[in-house]
């Protein structure tokens, strides 16, 4: 969906359904938005395109992002436009308890989460599509071992990546991720923590196999040929 449809779509949608900003108590103490923030929210609520052209752009890759590494991306594109309806229509709604990007971040994870539930899609990311991806960590920027992250990243439990996308990919510290995912602190910090066990169980084989496939190759161990 366009862009310009996508505006249009939003502007003729009912908001008798829209998403609240609400959350369970267990949520730490919520930063609010700032005052740039509530001004483009004023702005979006009266329907002003420019707004909501603004606030589309400003969030658009981080939300692709997130729906691509959790849900996949056969769906993430659509999956992204639904985020932007939802976030366009529940304005009127949101309260301003949280900031603007948490929000954002909260609709963009529940719909990814929702379709892996539905769907239980194959996850696999092709190549072409990492390429126009926020690269993960990976030592020296080493292209094989990108793909092998996003690999083992496919095969975490969908709250596991949900948690290790937003903390180690995205970068938000565990109040934000508590804040996003609707637990505590210490559940964000546990979850985390088994994320990047099982990535090192997933990752550890192939490393180990090609560290002893280099230490065979002449000229890789001081051998040599």
């Amino acid at each position: 969906m366009a862009l310009k449809s996508l505006l249009l779509a939003a502007a003729e949608l009912p908001h008798t359904d829209a998403p609240r900003d609400e959350a369970p108590k267990t949520v730490p103490a919520r930063a609010t938005p700032s005052d740039d923030e509530q001004a483009l929210i004023a702005r979006c609520r009266a329907g002003d395109r420019v707004a909501l052209r603004t606030l589309y752009e400003q969030y658009h890759r981080r939300v692709y992002s997130l729906t691509l590494r959790i849900a996949g991306p056969q769906d993430a594109e659509e999956l992204t436009q639904e985020v932007f309806l939802k976030a366009f229509r529940g304005l009127a709604n949101f309260r301003g308890d949280a900031q603007l990007g948490t929000w954002i971040y909260r609709l963009a994870v529940n719909a990814a989460l929702s379709h892996v539930t539905r769907s239980r899609s194959k996850y696999h990311v092709p190549d072409e599509v990492l390429g126009e991806m926020p690269a993960p960590a990976a030592p020296d920027g080493d292209p094989r071992m990108r793909q092998r992250l996003e690999a083992a990243l496919g095969k975490l439990p969908p709250g596991y990546r949900a948690v290790l996308v937003l903390h180690d990919i995205e970068g938000l510290e565990h109040e934000e991720v508590a804040e996003v995912l609707g637990c505590s602190v210490g559940t964000s910090k546990s979850q985390l923590h088994k994320a990047r066990a099982r990535m090192r169980e997933l990752l550890g084989p192939e490393l180990a196999a090609e560290r002893a496939s280099r230490s065979r190759t002449p000229g890789t161990t001081g051998e040599k040929p």
